[in-house]
């Protein structure tokens, strides 16, 4: 072996040697990047605080304080509906004038929050793939029939089946037709509220 194959030798183990350390110092700075623990399980509101501090719509009930674009209202009563494997909730509301609204609360798979106005004059019917009602063209969306229990004043009996035909209008508006047992078609219109416009006060004993 003669002195220049020595010296590319040697050279050749030096650089070995630094990669190996370059290796090792990547290797510990990535181990230091892992995290100690898997990360918390996520929130149901979509793990924001302002969903924690706003409550859980899915989790009200009757004497309840719902706080709905700056204004209060009282749950009076509450309506769970069951259809196949999805179901949601009306809660029945009235402010300090006795104006009432009805709030429906349902996870499709989004959280959907939509305030009702009845409309006992109205004259239309269901059925029709599109209702021109109080200026407003509504698209058919979806309809069935439900089973459901009520808890509060409702003005409903305890338990029993209703029927639905749901209309929608570009921008959010909504058009409701149910009847409850042998009653006839009750009207309401509705628009979708944002979760920033809703604020819940459980009652005390809950708090």
């Amino acid at each position: 072996m003669n002195g220049q194959v020595a010296y590319l030798l040697a050279a050749l183990g030096c650089l070995v040697g630094v990669a190996g350390v370059v290796v090792a110092v990547v290797a510990l700075r990535r181990s230091r990047r892992r995290p100690d623990r898997p990360a918390a399980p996520a929130d149901p509101l979509r793990d924001r605080d302002a969903d924690a501090l706003r409550g859980d719509p899915r989790r009200l009930k009757p004497g309840d304080i719902v706080e709905i674009r700056q204004v209060s209202y009282a749950v009076r009563g509450s309506v769970r509906l069951v259809e196949g494997g999805w179901s949601w909730a009306e809660h029945l509301l009235d402010d300090a004038g006795g104006v009432r609204r009805w709030l429906s609360v349902e996870e499709d798979p989004e959280l959907e929050l939509v305030l009702w106005a009845a409309e006992p004059g109205a004259t239309v019917t269901p059925g029709a793939p599109t209702i021109e009602f109080a200026g407003r063209r509504y698209n058919w969306d979806e309809s069935g029939q439900a089973r459901y229990t009520a808890t509060g004043t409702t003005g409903l009996d305890p338990a029993g089946s209703m029927r639905y035909h749901d209309y929608q209008a570009p921008g959010g508006g909504r058009l409701s037709f149910e009847a409850y047992g042998e009653a006839g078609w009750e009207v309401a219109v509705g628009e979708k509220l944002l979760r920033s416009e809703v604020m819940i006060y459980p009652r005390a004993a809950d708090a």
